[in-house]
């Protein structure tokens, strides 16, 4: 089952309120089939809309794409914080960080993949406001990541000896990593067991 819900429409342009959900199904798309493998009339039969109304709605495919992007990375930051609710310590947010991209690489969802590593992969290096999106959405997880090694820190959760910065660059390695080992097909099992597991370089 995605981690994104999507609804079908009928024909024409969205209403104001119907944007978000034929982004989610752009999203699909576009993670499914990368950016140079989806066309317009792909991106018309999944959001229910004419070629029409789409290049009403936005200008062409690359900002479809951008917008999909946007409303991606809102979507997943809604359900990590939902995730990162009834964490207590700093320990409990990287435990919970680790278990939702864990989660995220099993089943439909782990085999469809993530749409911002498919973006960093297929267009960062040749196209400069994919690239600054990427560049933003990582240092925004890095600096996260760190902030809960600093909470844990400072409530005695996770050792003060080790080096926020140095672990919290690995930790998003495997969180990148993750979702492409996702991309084959992984057991639920094996994958919270290999998260719970990078929890060792806390002490």
């Amino acid at each position: 089952m995605s981690d994104i819900a999507i609804s079908n429409r009928s024909a024409g342009r969205p209403r104001e309120f119907e944007i978000d959900s034929a982004l989610d199904a752009a999203i699909t798309v576009f993670t499914e089939r990368g950016y140079h493998g989806t066309s317009i009339t792909d991106l018309k039969a999944a959001m229910g809309l004419t070629a029409g109304s789409i290049y009403k709605a936005f200008k062409d495919k690359k900002a479809i794409f951008l917008a999909a992007f946007d409303r991606y990375k809102q979507v997943r930051a809604a359900l990590l914080a939902e995730k990162l609710a009834g964490a207590s310590t700093g320990r409990e947010q990287v435990q919970a960080i680790l278990q939702f991209y864990a989660e995220a690489a099993c089943g439909e969802t782990g085999r469809r993949g993530c749409l911002a590593i498919g973006a960093a992969v297929e267009l960062a290096l040749f196209d400069a406001d994919v690239a600054e999106r990427v560049s933003r959405s990582h240092a925004a997880l890095l600096a996260q990541i760190e902030g809960f090694i600093a909470n844990g820190q400072k409530d005695g959760s996770i050792s003060s000896a080790i080096d926020a910065s140095t672990t919290a660059l690995s930790i998003f390695s495997f969180l990148q990593g993750i979702r492409i080992a996702g991309k084959s097909g992984q057991d639920p099992g094996r994958t919270r067991a290999a998260a719970d597991a990078l929890l060792t370089l806390l002490d």
